[in-house]
């Protein structure tokens, strides 16, 4: 299990020691979908859904769960974020609202998981708040997208 970083030498989890890493710029951007019913879609653009600004609730939501990523994913350590961003884009042609999230700070570790948990949490808002209307809704796609910073240096998703 030497590979994997959270687990020591002999297969248990831990938290990875970053004590000793540099402090640099660290970014992360990751995405995701909800599919929908067009109709469901057209309530939230409308803006006449009953429990309010579905689109700005859910990037408010986005960015809380960025803030609380170490408190939902055991082993990610608590990160001082220097900035989240949050977009969400609907797409008509497929029913669907586009999320990408960014996350930044200056520290040890990266910032994937933040990323990836703004864009949960905001596409897990939509559903919350149009469930009533369509149960069928589906996440889909969720994923890293690039990280700069680190001793592993950047990485960028290759797109097919």
């Amino acid at each position: 299990m030497s590979d994997l970083t959270h687990f020591d030498d002999a297969g248990h989890a831990h938290m990875v020691d970053v004590g000793d890493k540099a402090e640099t710029r660290r970014t992360a951007v990751a995405e995701g979908w909800i599919r929908m019913q067009p109709e469901t879609l057209a309530l939230i653009l409308s803006g006449g859904h009953k429990k309010g600004d579905v689109l700005g609730i859910a990037r408010v939501a986005g960015i809380m769960g960025a803030k609380h990523t170490a408190e939902l994913v055991p082993l990610c350590h608590p990160i001082a974020l220097t900035r989240v961003a949050v977009d969400l884009q609907p797409q008509k042609a497929d029913s669907t609202v586009y999320c990408r999230a960014l996350a930044e700070t200056r520290g040890r570790t990266g910032v994937e998981m933040e990323a990836l948990c703004a864009v949960q949490v905001s596409l897990l808002t939509i559903y919350d708040m149009c469930k009533a209307v369509d149960r069928g809704m589906a996440i889909e796609s969720v994923r890293l997208l690039e990280k700069t910073g680190g001793k592993s240096g950047d990485w960028l998703r290759h797109r097919a």
